[in-house]
């Protein structure tokens, strides 16, 4: 079966939530689901590179296009590591996860003073 090709319904994020911001309790509740908000557009992003709709995504998953709408939901379903990596490579993607240090008291965060220990062949 050919995978789907679509037009992507045009959206702008910026505006949306410059929009949004005038809600009462809008930019806390936007705050504390950041990190989600960030997958998701990814996840979008990608999918909208690819060309490809929801329905073909789940194709080259073996799931179901509602399991991929929940899964570019934000805040909605905390994806699994299993799912992400299906998702990138439907998609045509590599999952890439970095650990990044956050700054404290405009210093970056210590380093680890022991080094890890590597294994000797």
């Amino acid at each position: 079966m050919a995978d789907l090709k679509y037009d992507p319904v045009l959206h702008n994020h910026e505006a949306f939530r410059e929009k949004a911001s005038k809600r009462r309790g809008f930019r806390e509740a936007y705050a504390g689901l950041e990190t989600e908000y960030a997958l998701a557009h990814e996840m979008l992003l990608a999918r909208m590179r690819a060309g490809l709709t929801q329905e073909a995504v789940a194709n080259r998953m073996g799931t179901t296009k509602s399991a991929v709408s929940r899964l570019e939901g934000a805040g909605k379903h905390t994806p699994s590591l299993a799912s992400l990596k299906k998702y990138a490579d439907a998609v045509g993607c590599t999952l890439k996860i970095e650990l990044i240090p956050q700054p404290m008291n405009g210093c970056i965060a210590a380093q680890p003073t022991a080094q890890p220990e590597r294994a000797t062949a």
